[in-house]
Parts: C-alpha cells; sequence; structure tokens
C-alpha cells in the first residue's frame, strides 16, 4: 500500500524562516503538517500520507538539520524551530494549518500552538510530553529503569561527545530504538531501519541531530525547572488538542504527557492498546482513523 501511494508523492523544496526546507506532499485543501521526531525524517509518517490526503494537503517536512533540509550551524532551539513551521504556513499561501507532532515534533508543536496560536488550527499531539524535562524528572522520582531506557537521550547531553561515537554506534542505537523499544515488532523492517540509518548518515545531519537532542532534553533547563515550579506552568492551548500515547510506550510514559491545567483545556485523549512509542508507525490504522475523526 505504502508502496503504491508514494508514486503520487512529490518532493518539494521551499525557503522558510531562512532555511530551505524539503518536504512530501499529497493531496489538497486545508493544509495538514506532520512533523517527525528525533532520529527520524519524514518517512516516518508514510503510513498517514496517502491516508489524510484524501481530505486534506498534507505537508510533512524535514526538520531543519534532517535528511534533505538545510543544516546550519544553529536554530535548533524550540523558538526558531516553531519559526520554521510558521513561516512554512505562510509560505505555502495558507493563514493556518492542522499541525500533528510526534516526540520532538510534538514538543515543536506544542510550542508553535503557543507562540503562534493564530497560525494553529486544530492540533494532535502523539507520545509527547508537554515539557521534556518531565521525562527526567519523572525517571529521578519514580523509576532509575526509565532513565536506562532513555540513556539514548541523556548520552547525547554531555559536551564534547565525539561525533564519530554516535557515527560508529548508530546502527546498534537504530536498532534499540526501532526494534527493542517496539512493542509491535512487524512494524519496522530491517529496509526500514536502513533507510533511517541512510538518512541519519548524511553530511551534516549528526551535528544537527546532537543539537536538537540537547534542546530536547536541557539539563539546564530542567535544573531551573526543577527549583523554580513555576517555570512549568504553560499557557493554555486556544487550539483544539488531540493527544495519543501508545500504553506500552517505555520511553515516554503518560504520566509525563499532561500539564496539571489540561482538564480544564479543550483536549481529547486517546490511548492505543499493545503499542510502543512509535505510535504512528505501530498503530498506523487506528492512529489514522483517530486522526481523521479528531480533524474534520
Amino acid at each position: 500500500m505504502v508502496e503504491a501511494a508514494s508514486l503520487s508523492w512529490e518532493h518539494r523544496y521551499v525557503k522558510a524562516n531562512s532555511v530551505k526546507l524539503h518536504y512530501v506532499t499529497q493531496g489538497s485543501g486545508k493544509l495538514l503538517i506532520l512533523l517527525h521526531g528525533l532520529f527520524e525524517f519524514w518517512y516516518s509518517w508514510r503510513h498517514q500520507l496517502p491516508y489524510l490526503s484524501r481530505e486534506f494537503k498534507v505537508v510533512v517536512p524535514d526538520l531543519r538539520g534532517y535528511n534533505d533540509s538545510d543544516k546550519p550551524r544553529n536554530g535548533y532551539d524550540l523558538d526558531t524551530l516553531s519559526s520554521d513551521i510558521s513561516a512554512l504556513i505562510h509560505t505555502l499561501g495558507y493563514e493556518k494549518a492542522h499541525v500533528v507532532g510526534h516526540d520532538w515534533g510534538g514538543a515543536i508543536a506544542w510550542h508553535l500552538a503557543r507562540s503562534f496560536p493564530n497560525k494553529v488550527d486544530k492540533l494532535a499531539i502523539l507520545s509527547t510530553p508537554q515539557r521534556w524535562q518531565t521525562v527526567l524528572t519523572q525517571g529521578i522520582s519514580q523509576s532509575w529503569g526509565h532513565l536506562q531506557r532513555n540513556w539514548h537521550v541523556l548520552a547525547l547531553q554531555t559536551p564534547g561527545i565525539p561525533q564519530w561515537l554516535i557515527k560508529e554506534n548508530l546502527s546498534s542505537l537504530l536498532t534499540y530504538l526501532f526494534q527493542q523499544q517496539v512493542v509491535r515488532k512487524s512494524a519496522f523492517t530491517q529496509a526500514n531501519t536502513d533507510l533511517y540509518q541512510a538518512a541519519l548518515q548524511k553530511p551534516g545531519v549528526i551535528p544537527a541531530l546532537l543539537q536538537h537532542a540537547r534542546h530536547c532534553l536541557s539539563l539546564n533547563d530542567w535544573i531551573n525547572s526543577w527549583f523554580s515550579p513555576s517555570r512549568l506552568s504553560n499557557n493554555p492551548i486556544e487550539s483544539p488538542t488531540l493527544i495519543m500515547w501508545g500504553e506500552d510506550d517505555n520511553l515516554v510514559p503518560a504520566t509525563g504527557l499532561f500539564s496539571p491545567d489540561s482538564s480544564r483545556q479543550n483536549i481529547t485523549s486517546r490511548s492505543i492498546a499493545d503499542c510502543g512509542h512509535w505510535i504512528q508507525q505501530e498503530a498506523p490504522n487506528s492512529v489514522n482513523r483517530e486522526l481523521l475523526t479528531f480533524l474534520s
């Protein structure tokens, strides 16, 4: 199905916020943007592109630093990354868009909805806490095992970590992420993993990945938020919001997905049983149905 649908995909480039972004698009109508997470690229949404393009113009960018997008030395903080997506919406000729994000892409989507509320129609967040620092906080307070499962993100926080160390161990890292941490094992073939590895091995991607990861789980931000709890407060999201997660996600537990005031926000929550962190790839049919129902 994915192979046949890929014949209708179009690969394009656009200048947004002073960087050239590569994106894949399909369909027509209201704009729907899908944002990938750490260690991924547009391909992580391969199951959603053909399905959601029946109702929307689906645009799936490679985030700055990934795959075929520009790889500048700076600009991997949430302010800049959300500005990239805001500029993308504008450059494509739209005033606003539905935005769906997974993992780090979900964090960008959260930030976009707070920073540019007029740009986001509906918001869907998959397997993403409102603040990544809560993942570390809960790991310390609840389970060292949780920290051990997120060793890959914690290791990337180490200043001066040699890029060659990541390059030499990239295959093992991807095996850990896309096989050992997957509940529905059939979701990832070796060919899938090889595509992710090839995208990450492109020149300039590993340095960019390091910056993404360090902004994703900044130890400095976590220490500040630990001693200043008020820093965790978030402005309410104005957009109708869907939060989805896999019930067996070992990387981001459901307890980190919600803010204290989420019950007062316009939030719909959905969980998927027998599913891990890579929710849109492990349970594509369930995710597709939930997204289409919510966005329509």
